[in-house]
């Protein structure tokens, strides 16, 4: 199994100032966990649309909650139990002295999310150390792309089962908006719904057929009078991060989460169903000197969004017995 180094001259969330990102990958397991980092402190926000969610720190988040500022996000595989995660960033800063004055400690702020990858792998998690190594591991360079961190156990077109499904993995892209700001996403995207290109139209992975040979357009099939949905029904979830270097403030980082949402039903189709635990977080890092301009900020947030689920398929490779769609373009 082999992760997708970023090469081309795209933006990825490790262009905005003050953010690095790492990865911890089992490919036994066939999982892991990704960890976004803002040592300085961001202003953070998210937004929660899916039915069968899982997170950690979301309500401290919240415009009314009074701690300002967030230090990572952890976005791991394992379902609930990944949420483990999110303990080995926190001890990963509070050994680097990061973190809110409170008495005599400091306590890092780290919010986290989960993806449900426990069908794929050996019903394994990440665990405390999972995260912590993330960190380890996080840098400002360009980011490790496709089957790799969170993305490891993701997949994509379940609308019929497993039987059915393509990979998924982890993408990030970014943009510059012509007056100094940048915005950019990573997303994991692990879906029921299938795959499209925003921009065409065309479906990039659909539900395979019984026969494995021709992918089926998903929303055709759930709105079909004769459809019948799978006996089971496994959770799934796509989860990511929106920043940007204007400086917000915790209510603009909400807006910001919910427009990020936009860009996902853009690409995956149906999104937000009640299998699918899709979350974004935001964070505002305010080093630039750029006045936020909201609007723009929401049409930059939906694209970026959409750019990177499509990344995170189209660069995602094969395992655990589920085919990518580079794979099965060479199969048939």
């Amino acid at each position: 199994m082999a992760a997708t180094e970023n090469k081309s001259n795209h933006l990825s969330i490790n262009d905005i100032q003050g953010i690095k990102t790492g990865h911890y990958t089992d490919p036994n397991a066939i999982t892991g966990c990704t960890a976004v980092i803002c040592e300085a402190g961001a202003t953070g926000g998210v937004v929660v649309r899916g039915g069968a969610p899982g997170s950690r720190e979301t309500d401290l988040l919240d415009p009314t909650a009074s701690v300002p500022l967030i230090h990572a996000v952890i976005l791991s595989g394992g379902s609930a139990f990944g949420l483990q995660s999110v303990d080995g960033a926190m001890k990963y800063l509070k050994d680097r002295g990061v973190g809110h004055k409170a008495g005599n400690s400091k306590i890092p702020i780290v919010a986290g999310s989960i993806l449900f990858d426990l069908n794929i792998g050996l019903d394994e998690s990440p665990i405390p150390e999972s995260g912590y190594q993330a960190c380890v591991s996080a840098n400002n360079k360009k980011i490790q792309e496709g089957t790799v961190g969170a993305g490891t156990g993701a997949t994509v077109a379940k609308l019929m089962g497993m039987k059915s499904a393509i990979k998924g993995g982890i993408g990030s892209y970014g943009m510059t908006l012509g007056d100094g700001s940048m915005v950019s996403a990573i997303v994991a995207t692990n879906a029921i719904g299938g795959i499209f290109d925003y921009k065409t139209g065309s479906l990039i992975a659909g539900p395979l057929d019984q026969n494995g040979s021709n992918m089926l357009n998903p929303v055709q099939c759930i709105l079909d009078t004769n459809w019948a949905p799978p006996n089971e029904v496994q959770n799934n979830t796509t989860i990511g991060v929106i920043a940007t270097d204007v400086t917000l403030t915790k209510s603009q980082a909400q807006k910001l989460s919910a427009a990020a949402h936009d860009g996902l039903a853009l690409s995956v189709r149906p999104s937000h169903t009640s299998h699918d635990g899709d979350t974004f977080f935001c964070l505002s890092t305010g080093t630039s000197n750029v006045n936020a301009d909201m609007d723009r900020l929401i049409a930059a947030a939906s694209v970026c969004v959409a750019e990177a689920v499509l990344r995170s398929v189209k660069l995602a490779s094969s395992i655990g017995g589920i085919n990518s769609i580079n794979d099965l373009s060479k199969i048939n």
